[in-house]
């Protein structure tokens, strides 16, 4: 009997200690405070909400392109928050040259990219411990992440040294077949037609210089003046593309034209019309039909390269690549458009004109609207920026051939895209 009372109180006791113990560890718990040494915490941590693993990308984005977009969807894809810094217009100039759009065009197109989630304005080009402090503390930063080409300062060393020596640093793989300099002479080519200036022509030959260019052709045969080294994959496609179609009653909205040079305007008006409805269809004119209508030297940037463009951003459900350049019965049947929309500034006056409108179809079934573009600009408009300071640009562009000689004399292969 005095045994089993022994027993009874023993019981008692441990049962105390064993729920003391656990209302500790469950304080703790709660808390956030539970040692991870006991090899506990990180089960019960896993019951817990997670925090979003946060990063950094940062860039000047300077005529933003689809390789632009690439790493910022690339960066994105490591972590949960994507938070992009845009350098300010004074950063550029005192490291690069001027830039060709503004800081506020620059926000735009990268607000409006569907894998950012935060956006920085004013950003300093090279990562100082005081900004890489804030990022860490302020913003909640978890990586900072770059591509592998190399990012020099004037002097010489790596704008990303501290983020590396802290060990938080990722990298991406670059975007092969685009970069701004290609981008520069191609515009500086669409030019050509218009001018035989020998500045121009010398100009040409040093904008287009990339890796294993052709040479060019002054006799003016469009064979060898176009250079793109992009190589389009599906797989590509797929990974800009939203996958996903209308809803059963969704309002479709449906916005055409070349999309060439993708700029803030482009963004602003997709935009507006994205606001009309449920979903907004884009339509994006072979080269042939850009060719035909602005020029031999046009588009600058071919069809799979201004779908990804398109496709990058956010107000855009879907993409017709290659559409045609006049609106159909049957298109509009097809894709159950319930409204056409057209922007006020273009490049083209088509959409104004009674006899061979290419929007008379959806005129006459009383769905087409004229919608006030935001942004007065235009593709023309960032061909004339170039132009118009076109020394200045030189001496950039010539700065950047070497590291870019360098990336590719030293470059390997970099898992990942």
């Amino acid at each position: 009997m005095v045994w089993e009372k022994e027993k009874i109180v023993g019981s008692c006791i441990i049962g105390g200690a064993t729920f003391a113990v656990g209302a500790s560890f469950l304080h703790l718990f709660l808390k956030g405070e539970l040692p991870l040494g006991l090899g506990l915490g990180a089960r019960l941590g896993s019951f817990r909400k997670r925090r979003p693993v946060r990063v950094y990308m940062d860039g000047c984005f300077d005529m933003m392109h689809y390789g632009h977009c690439n790493a910022l969807r690339q960066a994105r894809a490591l972590g949960d928050q994507l938070v992009v810094g845009v350098v300010s217009d004074e950063e550029i100039i005192a490291n690069k040259g001027p830039p060709v759009t503004p800081l506020h065009e620059r926000m735009v197109m990268v607000k409006a990219v569907k894998w950012v989630d935060e956006v920085i304005s004013d950003a300093p080009y090279a990562i100082t411990e005081d900004f890489m402090k804030r990022l860490f503390d302020e913003y909640q930063i978890d990586y900072i992440i770059h591509g592998d080409d190399p990012c020099v300062l004037p002097d010489g060393t790596d704008a990303y040294a501290l983020a590396k020596k802290a060990g938080r640093y990722k990298q991406i793989k670059r975007t092969e077949g685009v970069s701004s300099t290609d981008i520069v002479g191609r515009m500086l080519l669409c030019v050509r037609e218009r001018s035989n200036s020998q500045s121009h022509s010398s100009l040409q030959r040093q904008f287009s210089h990339g890796h294993n260019s052709p040479k060019f052709d002054d006799g003016g045969s469009s064979a060898g003046t176009r250079v793109s080294h992009f190589l389009p994959t599906s797989r590509r496609i797929v990974q800009f593309s939203n996958g996903k179609g209308p809803g059963p009653d969704a309002r479709i909205i449906y916005i055409d034209g070349a999309f060439d040079l993708f700029h803030a305007g482009h963004v602003e008006i997709l935009r507006r019309a994205r606001e009309l409805g449920d979903f907004l269809l884009v339509g994006i004119h072979n080269d042939q039909t850009v060719s035909a209508r602005s020029g031999a030297r046009h588009p600058i940037m071919n069809l799979h390269e201004r779908s990804l463009s398109v496709l990058a951003c956010r107000y855009v459900d879907e993409v017709i690549i290659g559409a045609p350049s006049e609106v159909s019965k049957d298109t509009i049947t097809t894709f159950d458009i319930s409204l056409v929309v057209h922007g006020t500034v273009a490049e083209s006056d088509d959409f104004q004109k009674e006899e061979g409108n290419p929007y008379a179809v959806p005129i006459s079934m009383g769905i087409f609207q004229i919608l006030e573009s935001p942004l007065d600009i235009t593709t023309s408009t960032i061909i004339k920026r170039i132009v118009a300071n076109h020394e200045a640009y030189q001496k950039r562009n010539l700065k950047k051939e070497a590291s870019e000689k360098k990336y590719y004399e030293q470059k390997s292969f970099v898992t990942g895209d």
